[in-house]
């Protein structure tokens, strides 16, 4: 079981403030914690692949291939305010 020390000692070393109200509810979830991590330790993983993720991820991107863009006319044609090819923005750096 995790004492409120550990709980103390893991709090300043990960920076937090944790209420003294607070500690014994961490001593307890903590401790389910590593109870849990036990049971996990007992099982049979021979012969089992290490994985990231559970299931078998697949990448949906679609393949990059170039293609015609729009002219800078077409583009523009809704700018509320523009130059000949480039889109005018309110200057914020003085």
């Amino acid at each position: 079981m995790i004492e409120k020390k550990q709980v103390e000692h893991i709090a300043r070393l990960s920076r937090l403030v944790i209420p003294e109200e607070e500690k014994e509810m961490f001593c307890s979830q903590l401790s389910n914690v590593l109870k849990y991590m036990e049971k996990l330790n007992r099982l049979d993983t021979k012969g089992i692949e290490p994985t990231s993720h559970v299931i078998d991820l697949v990448n949906v991107m679609r393949g990059d291939a170039p293609s015609p863009s729009l002219p800078p006319s077409e583009a523009l044609r809704n700018a509320p305010d523009r130059t000949e090819k480039f889109y005018r923005v309110p200057k914020i750096i003085e």
